[in-house]
């Protein structure tokens, strides 16, 4: 399967903050490829050097087979990018802002208006065509902004954090449809920090302080994760947590309804003995069992065991 992008050694500096720290990366073509990450971990400026729009401090990515610095122009010929703000104009219409985007690529004024026309249906807009962008729902104006970055049917897609601003139906639908634009044999690459999201793409990378601390299929992620989970099951699980906040080997701690799920180092040979030895003679009974790992375990194992090895040296 061939690479829709590729990059190497991708670094930016703004001043001396280093926001992208030598990022290695492969997108394969006609798959959803995400990014998670919190805010401020270089999703976002790894895009806007993808698409050309920033010059990476060093390294270099090449999009459908193009240079994104030194090609820059043909890349944004090939591409749609949607950013979480949707990059729309308020004072116009639907159909206007659909229009002066056909216009922006250069076509002629039959193929705006079919483009527009197919847009307004396939994207449900037509009962909002003449109304202005500025006044539709937070889910119209994401549609409109999804319909505006494929008018000119891009080979690629990058989108940066596009449901931020959404209800959960209209997240729902949106994933409907980026899943039709693959049909269709699009690339997308989609920057998120829903979970629910990130399990839906083809392959994931988790970034973190700007540089990728794991990447693959989100199951095998978590089936190959770098830490041991349990939960436990306890008539006090405050106490429980106090006990094994001031474990060591403890990642993270999780209240799930009467459940507290535990993130433990991968080095324990025996986590359940771990915790049931932190708990004796402290706490009543309790219920202690090994899980499978979630993404969200892969998360916070990945970002925790860097944070404490930063903070190590």
């Amino acid at each position: 399967m061939s690479e829709a992008i590729i990059a190497r050694g991708l670094t930016r500096r703004f001043g001396d903050v280093l926001a992208v720290d030598g990022i290695d990366l492969d997108v394969p073509a006609q798959q959803i490829y995400g990014f998670l990450g919190p805010n401020g971990s270089g999703k976002s400026t790894t895009i806007r050097m993808m698409c050309g729009l920033l010059r990476p401090t060093a390294g270099s990515v090449t999009v459908l087979g193009h240079d994104a610095l030194t090609e820059a122009e043909t890349v944004r010929l090939k591409l749609g990018y949607m950013t979480q703000r949707f990059s729309l104009w308020d004072d116009l219409t639907v159909r206007e802002n659909l229009d002066f985007m056909c216009s922006i690529f250069g076509l002629d004024a039959a193929e705006r208006r079919a483009r527009v026309a197919q847009a307004i249906e396939e994207y449900r807009l037509g009962e909002f065509a003449g109304r202005l962008a500025g006044t539709l729902s937070g889910g119209q104006r994401q549609r409109l902004a999804l319909a505006a970055a494929t008018l000119h049917r891009p080979q690629l897609l990058l989108l940066d954090e596009p449901t931020s601003a959404v209800d959960p139906q209209s997240r729902r639908d949106f994933w409907e449809k980026l899943f039709d634009l693959v049909g269709q044999g699009t690339t997308i690459l989609v920057s998120t920090h829903y979970m629910d999201e990130a399990e839906r793409c083809h392959q994931l990378a988790i970034l973190d302080r700007g540089r990728i601390v794991a990447q693959g299929p989100p199951k095998r992620l978590a089936r190959d994760i770098d830490a041991s989970v349990v939960e436990i099951e306890s008539d006090d699980l405050p106490l429980v947590r106090r006990l094994l906040s001031g474990e060591p080997a403890v990642l993270s701690i999780a209240q799930l309804g009467s459940r507290l799920h535990v993130l433990l180092e991968s080095s324990l040979e025996d986590p359940e003995g771990c915790v049931r030895r932190a708990l004796a003679g402290h706490a009543g009974p309790a219920t202690v069992e090994r899980v499978p790992a979630t993404l969200e375990d892969v998360f916070v194992a990945a970002t925790s065991q860097r944070g404490a090895r930063a903070r190590a040296a």
